[in-house]
């Protein structure tokens, strides 16, 4: 065979030195021609990590075994010889920029497998790496240079578990350096400035919140074909709203960055939230920020072991335990009986609530003229299954609603059931929960949902007969609350509401605080939806779909109401046309849809539909270890393939 010559530039070398021409064969596999390059340059070094990276083809060539005529490449190639491991920014969920080597030739979803085992986060399936919102720099602050937490010494570990050293890993516990990270990472920070908070990148529509996720990384290609360059920033973000066993034991790191994302959430209005749910955010925010102070979360490890009932009811599952006995299943369902008052909206009505006889039963509402009527037919019969629940309340005010956006052909009906106190509303607000995942009051998680809900009630109610230390110095309101409440209040006028609902939770234990705002946070109406603009099949103006761990949701953008909902246990497959970028998507009873992305690229919401469909399988798979292949399988796409 007929020799050329090949031309490699060495990284190692610096931007200016000239590349290297080797001379090789067509037959010489790809092993070989690294071999003639480490040769030729003549330097000592551990070259282990170095690979072969093809400018043109924006692809590394990592199969040391192929030919160079099996790869495709040819003299007019210009090949890159680089290290496989480069440094790179993280900005964490708690605002923090961490710099540490990451891979930039495997699949970003392995990318970020191996980044959170330095961080010692568990299910690194649920976290990503996404591109960062510009910030725009003002002339004044060109000097000002973001703190850097160094982790670039640190080894990338092969093994899942990490062995523990005084009570954090290994390889954290080496110098004081790398304790403050840990400690960082561990440790919720203090709370940010108004200043900080008003500077930063706030939606104000939900337009807005469409283009935060187009800047998702697409997980089944590596960082380098993605055009990012050694010491670039990314934000590694949890992306997936679905959080598979929690155990404070061994997610100390994974709960404090969790609490720091629902808390920027909330600031940054990605989430809308009422007067009083921010007040009780505040609240834990400045418990939280008290407790951290005063003692540190790596060595407490107190309350641990009476945390886990508080942690199974953290997670956000989409399928409920079917593990109901036979005993159970022989017993008659129980229903809920009650007078409620009832109010169906429609365009130009003004009639209001009216009170009807309600009966609950599976996972549907029948509701009859009055008591007396309940043997007869019923005038209606509402089907909760797949439908939407959202609460409308006002404790202050008395007010106790549930909103309910039930499926129809034509799109959602609307209907408001009002409760006459809190304890029938957490008892009907928690069967409706239920139901709108198709589970009945006979499911085991019932009455701790009930529980849920009280609890959350009474965190909300003012505590007259609890003397409340009505003016606290240490307390900055303003950084505790969104800025649409820094505007409507002054600090004088926040600091007794804020103070008064911190009476409700004082007695929490640090853990316990974080957990509770998380379980807070899972159960805002807006909650774990990601947004995108798309446009429809014959549809001839944009709207934006809202992707969440069980549903997607077609949202009007004129009147930002919510259209119609599709359940994912309803589907029955989908595809993409990558040709025309176009998603396809067959519900059960020849249900259609399909829809094309505005904004983004449509392999990010392909990869978000199979990632949900993916983290639903975990819960069968009882090992450990990852299922890297199905989860490349169902977001991977034609290239995966």
């Amino acid at each position: 065979m007929a020799a050329w010559d090949l031309t490699v530039t060495v990284k190692d070398l610096g931007p200016d030195a000239p590349p290297y021409q080797i001379s090789v064969t067509s037959d010489l596999h790809i092993g070989g021609v690294i071999l003639k390059l480490v040769e030729q340059t003549n330097l000592k070094k551990d070259w282990s990590d170095h690979s072969l990276w093809w400018e043109q083809k924006q692809q590394w060539l990592l199969r040391t075994g192929w030919t160079l005529d099996k790869c495709g490449v040819h003299a007019d190639a210009r090949l890159v010889f680089t290290p496989q491991h480069k440094p790179l920014r993280l900005g964490l969920p708690n605002g923090a920029t961490l710099k540490m080597r990451a891979c930039f030739s495997s699949p970003v979803f392995r990318t970020v497998m191996g980044i959170c085992r330095v961080l010692n986060l568990r299910h690194p399936e649920e976290l990503s790496l996404l591109r960062p919102v510009e910030e725009k720099k003002k002339k004044k602050d060109k000097d000002s240079s973001e703190e850097l937490y160094d982790l670039t010494d640190v080894p990338l570990t092969a093994g899942s578990v990490q062995a523990l050293y005084n009570g954090m890993p290994a390889h954290f516990a080496d110098s004081p350096k790398t304790e403050a990270v840990y400690k960082m990472l561990s440790v919720s920070l203090p709370s940010p400035a108004p200043e900080v908070i008003a500077k930063l990148y706030r939606p104000a529509s939900v337009v807005d919140k469409t283009h935060i996720h187009t800047r998702w990384l697409d997980s089944s290609r590596s960082l380098m074909q993605q055009g990012i360059q050694d010491n670039d920033k990314l934000w590694l973000r949890f992306k997936y709203y679905t959080y598979h066993d929690m155990d404070s034991k061994y997610d100390a790191v994974r709960l404090t960055q969790l609490y720091e994302q629902a808390r920027w959430d909330i600031l940054l209005e990605d989430i809308d939230c009422t007067e009083e749910e921010m007040m009780l955010f505040g609240a834990l925010q400045y418990h939280i920020g008290k407790q951290s102070l005063s003692q540190d979360m790596v060595s407490s490890c107190q309350g641990m072991d009476d945390l886990e009932s508080a942690l199974k009811s953290l997670e956000v599952k989409m399928v409920g335990d079917g593990n109901s006995t036979d005993m159970l299943d022989n017993m008659t369902a129980p229903e809920l009986n009650d007078h409620l008052k009832i109010f169906r909206p429609k365009r130009l009505t003004l009639k209001g609530y009216k009170q009807y006889w309600c009966k609950f039963q599976d996972t549907s509402i029948s509701y009859y003229k009055s008591k007396e009527d309940r043997y007869g037919e019923a005038i209606q019969q509402l089907n909760l299954k797949g439908c939407e629940v959202a609460p409308d309340v006002n404790v202050a005010g008395q007010k106790f609603c549930i909103k309910l956006l039930i499926p129809a052909p034509e799109g959602m009906n609307e209907i408001y059931l009002r409760c006459e106190n809190e304890k029938q509303y957490s008892q009907w607000m928690a069967a409706c929960k239920l139901a709108s995942k198709g589970l009945t009051l006979l499911d085991s998680s019932y009455q701790s949902e009930v529980k849920n809900i009280q609890t959350f009630l009474s965190m909300q109610r003012s505590s007259s007969a609890a003397p409340t230390a009505q003016t606290d110095d240490s307390i900055n309101t303003h950084s505790l609350v969104s800025p649409r409440y820094q505007k409507k209040y002054k600090p004088k006028q926040l600091t007794p509401r804020i103070l008064e609902a911190y009476q409700n939770v004082a007695q929490l234990s640090l853990t316990s605080a974080i957990l509770k705002f998380l379980q807070i946070w899972q159960a805002l109406p807006d909650f774990g939806i990601s947004y995108f603009m798309v446009r429809f099949k014959g549809s001839r103006k944009d709207e934006v779909l809202g992707i969440a761990n069980n549903r997607l949701i077609r949202i009007d953008l004129g009147v930002g109401d919510v259209v119609k909902t599709w359940r994912y246990n309803n589907m029955r497959q989908w595809n993409v046309n990558w040709d025309i970028r176009q998603v396809a998507i067959e519900f059960d009873g020849n249900i259609n849809i399909a829809f094309s992305c505005v904004n983004a690229d449509c392999k990010v919401v392909h990869e978000y539909i199979g990632g949900y469909i993916f983290m639903s399988t975990r819960a069968r798979q009882q090992s450990d270890t990852l299922n890297e292949e199905l989860f490349h399988k169902l977001t991977g796409g034609h290239e995966a393939l």
